[in-house]
């Protein structure tokens, strides 16, 4: 059985990866657990000097972390990733920062974690790589001799040609993300951006079938949109609906109608456009003043990043502007939570909130707008306002779709939701809830993997392989495995399991 290695920039502790109710911790963990896995990545500490590899198990799962330098925390973690590629990547390109020394210690820590990564592998293992930090790694490990299966899943969107050209060391990422064998995006958009790009600076030809042509090999191309555990989630908000937080915040309310927000605070999400559109409604339908309270849950993050700090700085001072001006002696308007709260009281929090308010300028997907959909009591649910820039917005149309940009937009969307009939609510929440309710983390994850093996599996002449090579035949197809269809899912030849195939594969 082959096993399953996760590359992340962060790894859970193994005490608390199980103990995180959902998202991609549960998933990978589920899934390394039936195969056999390595978690690989950084521990989150730092040290004076690069050291070893620290391991430790549980269960089936080994995990394995090295700890950064401050420089390299600083300048890979802090100023390249997080204040180059993450502003570039959601084409944001006005918070963006470059300097080619930070530019130079994440290649290096890439290679370094390459390094460490190299001798722990197997020739059947399936190598998953994760998201923006990673971008030189699948490169780095084949230079090393490494001939396993790499995908590689960004999480978050792809910018268009041009923005991504904006960055000098562009397209020496983009090669270095070339020599994966799978590439998984968020939506279709992505996957589109992606193959304009590895045309134009990558030296790739696009190829039927979702395939790229790139020196003599192919790369797949694959939309696989993250999901929730919807079930899971709403039995927890459920519960936590009765539960004495969601208590609390209900009497405080006094028969007000909630508006919820609930993000990270971070400039892609629209904080400061969502707080303006608020204000807008509060303009101009004075007769909603005392009928309802906005509550924006912003976890502060980041906090070494300039424009984060400012962001909070400008967040906090909108909200009181609009407090000042509108508040009376019995009645606050906006309600602003700077620190995270436990996933359960927010869970209890979205089923209270007539209206969910999910406006990023830009996301790769927004798990909190499905969060939100499961969350809500079917006899009387409350509505879903969605970015249109939000990869969440491909499933969930029947949310009250805007542009996070147009004040009045979104006033006039916040007004349609809190003044919407009990039938209308229900009907948007049921066609929501169908496209949602039967997917789950798990089986997403299943299905980058079945993909993965899929691709491995390819016929030699589709992955640029002289049949008379058998030296090229075992890097090309290192498990000698055949994909056959059966009643349209894939068999998993490794251990018999079913993959699941992923919704689209461009």
């Amino acid at each position: 059985m082959n096993r399953l290695v996760v590359v992340s920039n962060r790894v859970p502790a193994p005490a608390a990866a199980g103990a995180q109710a959902g998202g991609l911790a549960v998933a990978l963990e589920a899934l390394m657990e039936r195969r056999g896995g390595v978690w690989f990545g950084w521990s989150g500490n730092l040290s004076e000097a690069p050291g070893p590899v620290r391991l430790a198990e549980s269960g089936r799962v080994k995990y394995a972390t090295i700890d950064l330098t401050a420089e390299e925390h600083e300048r890979y973690y802090n100023e390249f990733s997080n204040s180059t590629l993450w502003p570039l990547l959601h084409s944001m390109p006005e918070l963006m920062t470059f300097d080619r020394r930070n530019a130079q210690i994440y290649r290096q820590v890439n290679e370094r974690l390459a390094e460490a990564l190299q001798p722990m592998l197997r020739a059947d293992d399936l190598i998953w790589i994760h998201d923006y930090h990673l971008m030189g790694m699948p490169q780095a490990l084949r230079s090393r001799g490494v001939r396993a299966p790499i995908g590689f899943f960004l999480h978050i969107p792809f910018p268009s040609a041009d923005m991504l050209a904006s960055v000098p060391e562009a397209g020496a990422l983009l090669r270095d993300l070339l020599a994966a064998d799978l590439l998984g995006f968020q939506t279709e958009n992505d996957v589109e951006n992606f193959a304009e790009v590895a045309c134009r600076i990558g030296d790739a030809v696009r190829m039927p079938n979702g395939w790229l042509s790139v020196g003599g090999r192919r790369v797949r191309l694959g939309v696989f949109p993250v999901e929730i555990e919807a079930h899971d989630f709403a039995a927890i908000a459920e519960d936590a609906w009765r539960a004495a937080p969601t208590e609390r915040l209900r009497r405080s309310l006094g028969g007000q109608r909630l508006v919820l927000g609930v993000d990270r605070m971070d400039p892609t999400k629209g904080l400061l456009q969502r707080v303006a559109g608020y204000r807008r409604l509060l303009e101009t339908r004075p007769e909603l003043r005392r009928r309802v309270t906005f509550l924006q849950i912003a976890a502060e993050s980041r906090k070494d990043v300039i424009a984060y700090r400012d962001l909070r700085n400008a967040v906090e001072r909108e909200a009181g502007s609009i407090n000042s001006e509108f508040s009376e002696p019995d009645w606050m308007p906006l309600r602003l939570v700077a620190r995270a709260g436990a996933r359960s009281t927010i869970a209890g929090y979205m089923r209270e909130a007539r209206v969910g308010l999910v406006t990023p300028l830009r996301d790769g997907m927004n798990l909190v707008a499905k969060e939100y959909v499961a969350a809500q009591d079917p006899q009387d649910p409350g509505v879903l306002i969605l970015s249109r820039f939000a990869g969440a917005a491909r499933q969930l149309g029947a949310a009250l779709i805007v542009n996070p940009h147009d004040a009045d937009e979104m006033a006039d969307a916040l007004d349609a939701a809190l003044t919407m009939s009990l039938a209308d609510r229900q009907a948007r929440w049921r066609e929501s809830w169908t496209a949602i309710q039967g997917a789950s983390a798990l089986a997403w994850g299943r299905s980058f993997v079945g993909a993965l093996l899929r691709t491995a599996a390819a016929p030699l002449h589709a992955r640029g392989v002289s049949g008379g090579d058998k030296g090229a035949l075992a890097m090309a197809n290192p498990l000698g495995l055949i994909a056959r269809p059966l009643g349209g899912r894939d068999v998993d030849l490794t251990d018999g399991s079913t993959a699941l195939r992923p919704p689209h594969m461009s």
